[in-house]
Formats: C-alpha cells, structure tokens, sequence
C-alpha cells in the first residue's frame, strides 16, 4: 500500500514518497507532509533554479539556498521565481 501523506501543497490527501529525502528531520517533514506530485514539481523549480542563478550544487551556499527555497515551496509562499526568469513555451 502505498504511502499516504495530506499534502501542504495541495491540501489533499495525496500519495507520497517512498522515503523520506534527507537523513534529517526536515527530511522527515517532507516525508511526512509532501506528496509524490508536490515533490515531482519541486524537482523541476530546483533544476530551474540551479541552473537560471548558475548555482553550483555541492557548494554550501547553493545548498544552504535551495533548503530555503524549498521549505517555502512546500511550507510558505510557494516562492518566487527569479526576476529573469521566462517560462519555456510549450
């Protein structure tokens, strides 16, 4: 059985991850409030991020950075997009 998480991003009872991402309790907060979608989506904004403030990932910066963004993405705002930023045509 798969599971089940109640979503803080879309206020829905939703199937999450299968583990949790992190060895730490932030990782488990994710596990234990974001759904599989949520985390599908925020994979996506990290990818978008990392690479429109040409971040380099293993620096402690970078890393520090995407924590904050991501905590907001599931647990605030949603979080802004760059100023720069333009969405891909599709």
């Amino acid at each position: 059985m798969a599971h089940m998480v109640f979503c803080t991003k879309y206020h829905a009872e939703m199937e999450g991850l299968d583990e949790p991402p992190f060895d730490s309790d932030f990782g488990q907060k994710i596990y234990k409030n974001v759904s599989q979608k949520a985390w599908t989506e925020w994979l996506e904004r990290q990818k978008m991020l990392l690479n429109e403030y040409r971040l380099q990932p293993w620096t402690r910066e970078a890393q520090e950075f995407l924590v904050e963004q991501m905590n907001e993405f599931f647990f605030g705002g949603g979080g802004e997009l760059p100023k720069e930023y333009v969405a891909p045509e599709k």
